[in-house]
């Protein structure tokens, strides 16, 4: 996560000296849950010592190189040198496809209690924020059923859900900015309800964690409820710098921007922008402190709530 301070992290290998390197921008909480993330990777795949020699010591070029000023930049380089080292084009292929099935089902059976709902807009949206949890980049686990049950009761920790709704009906268009494979299929059902005639879904540019792709989106039948755009760039974020010119075309143009996830406040929380709502849950401490909130909370934000009231 971004922050102004000078950072030491240590980084410790089987066969390597422990080793420091002094680095700015990054936090080192969020390097070191980026290196957990790649030492699981390299259990699962078996990467022989050497390969992880050669990525543990890219890892640490790059953080002496001071060359990041965003934890999503920092992962795709790294997702990049995995890539190299293990020859795996996809190395979260296994857990987008477990999750897609997992939500595919609850997707039938919560589909017809929203629609039944005295709530349905607060359900879906509810439903929506509870499919954030399934982020293999987090964490290697996770319980969605436990989730659900505790996000459908729960106490947002910043609720801006009543202007929400109220600026989805106003919209002429809207940007919907995914976040990961899985919890897709809970935003499908959170379109679906909301009904809006002019929604873009834009996912990630290339693999990028288990984030989702234009094929990711089109096999959960987001297409059928949104126009399905790449936003030209594979970091697990959305870095506008980076973007593509078809993408900012979009994100200029429209009235309302939903932002999904962890990773896409990092690329936006300092865009000060009236028309992006975040909603997520708090999956660290990191992004607890950003918000001033509990890990583990719920967050629906608007950070320009109080002028929007004025207007």
């Amino acid at each position: 996560m971004p922050t102004t301070a000078t950072i030491t992290v240590m980084v410790t290998t089987m066969d390597m000296d422990t080793s420091t390197e002094t680095f700015t921008a990054i936090d080192s909480r969020c390097s070191d849950c980026v290196l957990r993330t790649y030492r699981r990777l390299f259990g699962k795949f078996y990467i022989p010592q050497q390969g992880q020699q050669d990525f543990l010591n890219y890892f640490r070029e790059l953080m002496a190189s001071k060359s990041f000023a965003t934890t999503p930049e920092l992962q795709r380089e790294l997702s990049i040198k995995f890539r190299s080292v293990s020859g795996i084009d996809d190395p979260f292929a296994e857990e987008k496809a477990k999750s897609h099935r997992l939500a595919s089902k609850l997707y039938l059976e919560w589909k017809p209690k929203v629609k039944a709902s005295d709530h349905p807009f607060e359900l879906a949206l509810r439903l929506s924020i509870a499919g954030n949890i399934m982020d293999y980049g987090a964490g290697n686990s996770f319980d969605i059923h436990k989730t659900i049950d505790k996000v459908i009761s729960a106490t947002f920790a910043i609720d801006h859900s009543s202007l929400l709704k109220k600026r989805i009906s106003r919209a002429k268009s809207i940007l919907y900015l995914a976040d990961n494979a899985g919890e897709i299929v809970f935003d499908k059902l959170f379109l679906e309800t909301i009904g809006h005639p002019d929604v873009t879904f834009a996912v990630r540019g290339g693999k990028a964690l288990n984030d989702v792709t234009v094929q990711d989106a089109e096999e959960a039948g987001i297409d059928t409820v949104a126009t399905v755009i790449s936003n030209g760039f594979d970091a697990p974020s959305t870095l506008l710098a980076q973007c593509s010119e078809e993408f900012l075309a979009v994100y200029k143009s429209v009235d309302l921007i939903i932002s999904k996830g962890q990773g896409n406040l990092e690329g936006l929380i300092h865009e000060k922008d009236s028309r992006i709502f975040f909603l997520l849950m708090v999956k660290c401490d990191v992004m607890a402190e950003l918000l001033k909130v509990e890990k583990g909370s719920l967050v629906v934000s608007n950070q320009n709530e109080e002028l929007l009231n004025l207007r």
